[in-house]
């Protein structure tokens, strides 16, 4: 007789009206508009006038500001080239007036400081505690320990199924491969398939460049997804006049490779390149290796993450000797699935049979990975959070669905005109998103009346800290100054606040285009950092500012060693298979200690962890 899995009729009967909100359920329900609580102060901004209100100073205080603003406009000049254009502002949350303003409205692009915008929006419709959940379902009868029918591995947007906040990358897949042992499940007559059609695609926005599609921080985006969607390939001489090895982390990949590599002896130096002609075809190993040499590592996107996620799955599934009769497939296609497609799961109101749900991963609250969105500018995980936004607030789980979310945020509840910037993506990869200083110093501001100003601000950098934003180390921002850095090409941004040498809250946005030189900008930044934190003037300070105040907490500019962790500087011709013979510890436990780091753009001077085994 056929069995189900006992959470069948009653759970089933209670996710009726979440078949479209499965990644939406937080510790306290479900989200949607959050109310939030009484405003901390009343908004500095006004958002439509576009005017910051002023305040009356006193004739030392006014004396400080005119100082403040000549030192900023002279910082300002020595980045200054004829095409530069530039976007400044600086605002005190405290007291209320605009200490420097430069163009403050005109549209830039921003960078990765778009971030800014869709962690907002996500905190403010999901909640720090939101929470997503992956799903194993039955596609068929399970009796006596088989299932007839697919294994249906269900994704509702996830970026964090890797070795980033788990002990291995498929340590989830092992999770859910237990929760199928303990029911019983010993056999799959069908095959493994990656359902990642909770969101609508495309995987990628126009506006990403082509050339950068094969690498790992313009990852395709999918609602099932694996290792970050990307895959590290390692390419080790053999013999002369044989092949090199072609090793995958992870081991059970599925991204297609042709090695068309060669081992040679000769003296001169030959090359060896790892690339793709186009995003979904098959990586090329092409060229010579010298016998005897390092090996050479590359980190690349993977094609079809659904495939890869279903791939991995069914490796471990199969080593923990579960029988699976078939092969890894993806699937992005709604009317497809048993779960996207469906509008109810009432089982007394249809004859269709609802889906049987096998086992299921719950993620880390949506506040960790903010932390690794806006500390680490992760665009995968950006555009993840974006997508999902998308999905929930205004049923459209794509780019131009989040973005829709998006601005429903900063137009209704931040309250911005709908022209105040054009987003394409979450990440800010694109070069063609468009916002100003102005629009981003009235979110912190908006930010900052809410309860959600505390894990706001705990999830941007802090400046001086090597492990989150590392520049303005031994000044007066160091510790103090937390803001969202900017880059792509010929662009450079820095948003957040500051204290000032007397504890003044400052808010500021930095935007630069056209730019000659990335690391002077840079620079330029930096100082104004440093001139806002060491800034000095008198303030009033009341009941309510002060408990404000009190929440600000930045960590120390140094953090301490980690138990079982010291550090190595990377050396001229180092890489981490060098490194980790050299230490002995294993190559997986280096680079998980590493996650920033790109084994394949390792540079000398770069500070690694290097842990000790079992630390």
């Amino acid at each position: 007789m056929a069995s189900r899995s006992p959470l069948r009729p009653l759970v089933l009967a209670a996710l009726a009206t979440l078949v479209f909100a499965l990644a939406m359920l937080t510790d306290t329900g479900l989200s949607g508009h959050r109310a939030p609580e009484p405003s901390l102060a009343e908004p500095i901004i006004d958002v439509a006038s576009g005017e910051v209100r002023p305040l009356p100073l006193t004739p030392e205080a006014t004396l400080a500001v005119e100082a403040l603003r000549e030192e900023l406009s002279q910082i300002l000049g020595t980045g200054q080239w004829p095409a530069t254009q530039w976007s400044v502002l600086v605002v005190s949350l405290d007291q209320g007036d605009t200490l420097f303003a430069r163009n403050p409205h005109q549209l830039l692009a921003p960078a990765s400081n778009m971030k800014l915008f869709t962690t907002a929006a996500a905190l403010w419709y999901l909640g720090p505690g939101f929470r997503y959940r992956t799903f194993l379902l039955a596609g068929g009868e399970v009796e006596a320990g088989l299932l007839n029918g697919d294994l249906v591995l269900y994704g509702t947007g996830d970026p964090s199924i890797s070795s980033r906040f788990y002990a291995t990358r498929t340590q989830i897949w092992e999770r859910l491969a237990l929760q199928l042992e303990r029911a019983g499940i010993r056999e799959i007559r069908g095959d493994v398939v990656g359902d990642a059609s909770f969101f609508t695609g495309p995987t990628r926005p126009p506006g990403w460049e082509e050339k950068d599609l094969s690498d790992w921080f313009a990852a395709p985006i999918s609602a099932l997804s694996f290792n970050e969607n990307v895959v590290t390939l390692r390419v080790a001489a053999g013999s002369s006049g044989i092949a090199p090895a072609v090793h995958t982390i992870p081991e059970e990949s599925a991204a297609p490779i042709e090695n068309h590599g060669l081992t040679v002896s000769t003296r001169p130096r030959p090359r060896l390149a790892i690339y793709r002609d186009v995003p979904s075809g098959p990586i090329q190993v092409v060229g010579q290796i010298r016998s005897g040499s390092r090996d050479v590592w590359r980190r690349m996107t993977v094609t079809d993450p659904a495939l890869e996620a279903a791939h991995t799955l069914k490796a471990v599934l199969e080593r923990r000797g579960i029988i699976i009769r078939g092969e890894a497939r993806s699937s992005y296609r709604p009317e497809a699935s048993q779960l996207t497609q469906r509008e109810l799961w009432a089982p007394e109101m249809t004859e269709e049979a609802a889906p049987t749900i096998l086992a299921s991963h719950q993620s880390r609250p949506l506040f960790d990975l903010l932390e690794v969105v806006n500390k680490q500018s992760n665009n995968l995980y950006a555009e993840m959070v974006l997508q999902t936004l998308g999905r929930i607030v205004v049923g459209d789980g794509s780019f131009k669905g989040g973005a829709r979310a998006v601005q429903r945020f900063l137009v209704e509840e931040v309250g911005l005109a709908p022209d105040a910037i054009f987003q394409e993506d979450g990440s800010g990869l694109s070069a063609v998103n468009r916002a100003s200083a102005f629009a981003f110093v009235a979110l912190l501001d908006h930010m900052a009346q809410t309860e959600l100003w505390t894990p706001y601000w705990k999830s941007l950098p802090v400046a001086g800290n090597r492990r989150e934003l590392g520049r303005m180390y031994r000044t007066a921002a160091a510790g103090n100054l937390r803001a969202k850095t900017g880059t792509i090409d010929r662009v450079s941004a820095l948003t957040g606040m500051v204290q000032s040498a007397r504890g003044e809250r400052l808010l500021f946005s930095i935007l630069a285009n056209d730019v000659r030189s990335n690391s002077a900008t840079k620079r330029v930044e930096n100082r104004i950092g440093e001139t806002l934190a060491s800034f000095s003037r008198s303030f009033s300070s009341d009941t309510t500012r002060a408990r404000v105040l009190a929440q600000w907490q930045p960590e120390g500019s140094e953090p301490g060693a980690l138990p079982g962790v010291f550090f190595h500087e990377v050396q001229r011709g180092e890489n981490f298979t060098v490194i980790a013979r050299r230490y002995g510890v294993g190559l997986e436990l280096l680079m998980r200690a590493n996650p920033g780091i790109r084994p394949t753009q390792l540079q000398a001077g770069q500070v690694l962890e290097v842990p000790r085994e079992g630390g």
